[in-house]
């Protein structure tokens, strides 16, 4: 074993005793970061050229900043973005919803489907969508300032600031000039239960913006405005996606009822076969 990575089982102990869900991963990754390599070439620096600037990274961690703000990146389906304070950290849990979103847009007979996110984040959302369906106009929504600048950059890095624009505001208000002509609305808006604060891990609660997160005593104060945001922005027929909270499947499809025009109103699954989003769809107009 080489130095570094005598040093990384070294740092995976203290992650452990710190509480990280991780420790192994993210004390590779942080060596990597720092060393300037993959996690799979560890083993190939030197042990001269070992960095001190790592247990600072550890250290950080260790006080549960999260990894992606001390790497400066963070990785979503086939992108890298930049994420920093101030900016909500893509999860891959929200990877699947865009799956499904994505393979939507494609069996649509639209030429050039209109696509709206609400609450930009990163970006991770448009800038995938963009990247995955060519000829999408991807329209997003962040009302944090900070924020918004990290999707903004995002965007402009991604090659793809062409057919994604992101918009400063609230998501409920946002756009009214694309009323009734949305193909595709998607959102992972905040849904955590202002009630369950202190079992949220310091990564969440203390980083990400508390806009991102927290949405009334239940979670669901957000989501039941967006059902009206859905009936203002979609087509007749359009399809809306929305991500939620553990526990909360059950009781979302209820706010998405036929006789305001909702349609094939389904929960789907995330990669640990729990409910993570709602789909539906816009009736058409001859409904």
């Amino acid at each position: 074993m080489n130095f570094l990575l005598d040093e990384v089982a070294r740092a995976t102990l203290r992650l452990a005793e710190a509480g990280v869900a991780s420790p192994r991963t993210d004390a590779e990754e942080l060596a990597a970061s720092v060393h300037g390599v993959r996690r799979g070439e560890l083993h190939s620096v030197a042990d001269s050229d070992f960095d001190a600037r790592y247990w600072e990274c550890v250290a950080r961690r260790e006080a549960r900043e999260p990894l992606q703000h001390i790497t400066g990146h963070a990785y979503f389906r086939y992108l890298e973005l930049r994420v920093g304070p101030g900016v909500f950290v893509p999860r891959p849990e929200t990877e699947i919803m865009v799956d499904w979103a994505i393979e939507t847009l494609r069996s649509m007979d639209v030429a050039d489907p209109l696509v709206v996110d609400l609450g930009a984040g990163s970006g991770a959302i448009a800038i995938s969508i963009a990247q995955e369906v060519p000829r999408s106009r991807v329209h997003t929504v962040e009302i944090e300032p900070q924020a918004l600048k990290w999707a903004e950059l995002n965007i402009q890095e991604s090659g793809h600031a062409d057919r994604v624009t992101a918009h400063a505001g609230d998501m409920r208000t946002a756009l009214s000039e694309l009323d009734g002509r949305v193909d595709l609305l998607i959102s992972n808006p905040p849904y955590v239960p202002t009630r369950d604060g202190e079992a949220i891990p310091p990564e969440v609660r203390d980083y990400d913006p508390s806009l991102s997160l927290w949405s009334g005593e239940d979670g669901l104060d957000m989501i039941r405005d967006l059902e009206k945001v859905g009936r203002r922005l979609l087509r007749p027929g359009g399809a809306m996606a929305v991500e939620h909270h553990d526990g909360q499947g059950i009781e979302i499809p209820w706010f998405f009822p036929e006789d305001r025009g909702w349609r094939d109103v389904l929960n789907r699954k995330d990669m640990a076969r729990r409910d993570r989003f709602v789909v539906m769809r816009r009736a058409d107009e001859d409904t």
